[in-house]
């Protein structure tokens, strides 16, 4: 029976295919699967050495425990942070399809290639938490996507996940063209772990996720939030990050 219930299955999906083909989430184009070969190419994996702390992809590689200046200035919140791709011209698109317009057609494949780049994190992890939207934001749009993609992970990996954990306790403007330093006022202290979450969380080492990491600003509050209430680690793995320069010069 499990044979026949194989073709059936790879039946339905080729007919599925031939009356609604499946398009690229980058392009546009006809695909089998999220993107074709052509797109696949186009996008900016990280996968060179980066920060240990942060993520950012450095010029040379340092060794294991490569520290960028930045954080060794002011270290991040928290424990570690991961990227899958570089924030650009290319990868805004799908990303942003997914973020306004809700198309979750990608979520496997976006929620894959985080697997990958956060396979460390992923592993010393005890469970999953999204950086959630304020409720009024959430009620108007009727999703968070950043919830998708740790719904997705979670899924992917076995991982425990508390889509509640945390909240934001004030609506808060758009981030979007604010400065570093405005963006880091406009979200301080706007997160904090539910009074019922708060023993799940202390000791445990966390996996909290999000869509864009750009200065680190939101991702930081959140993890605040989540160090507050105990947590042992907190490992932030988003889809893309925005790629700063780095000086190294001597």
């Amino acid at each position: 029976m499990k044979p026949i219930l194989r073709e059936t299955k790879r039946f339905a999906a080729d007919l599925t295919d031939t009356i609604w083909p499946q398009r690229s989430i980058l392009s546009g184009h006809p695909a089998r699967g999220a993107l074709t070969p052509e797109d696949f190419t186009a996008l900016s994996f990280i996968t060179g050495p980066v920060c240990q702390s942060c993520g950012q992809p450095q010029e040379i590689d340092l060794g294991t425990d490569t520290i960028c200046a930045a954080c060794t200035a002011r270290p991040p919140p928290w424990t570690t942070a991961r990227a899958a791709l570089a924030y650009d011209d290319v990868s805004r698109k799908p990303i942003l399809a997914l973020k306004r317009q809700g198309r979750r057609d990608g979520l496997k494949v976006m929620a894959r290639w985080m697997c990958l780049s956060g396979q460390e994190a992923v592993a010393k992890s005890n469970l999953i938490v999204p950086v959630p939207l304020h409720y009024r934001r959430l009620v108007s749009r009727g999703y968070n996507q950043s919830g998708w993609l740790a719904a997705e992970i979670s899924r992917q990996t076995g991982l425990a996940l508390f889509q509640t954990a945390l909240k934001r306790t004030r609506a808060t403007p758009s981030q979007a063209g604010l400065s570093r330093r405005a963006r880091a006022r406009n979200v301080k202290g706007a997160f904090s772990v539910r009074r019922s979450h708060v023993k799940l969380i202390s000791g445990k080492k966390v996996l909290l996720v999000d869509d864009v990491l750009t200065t680190g600003a939101t991702l930081g509050a959140a993890a605040r939030a989540l160090a507050k209430a105990g947590a042992e680690e907190i490992h932030a793995l988003v889809l893309a990050r925005v790629v700063q320069p780095t000086d190294i010069t001597i």
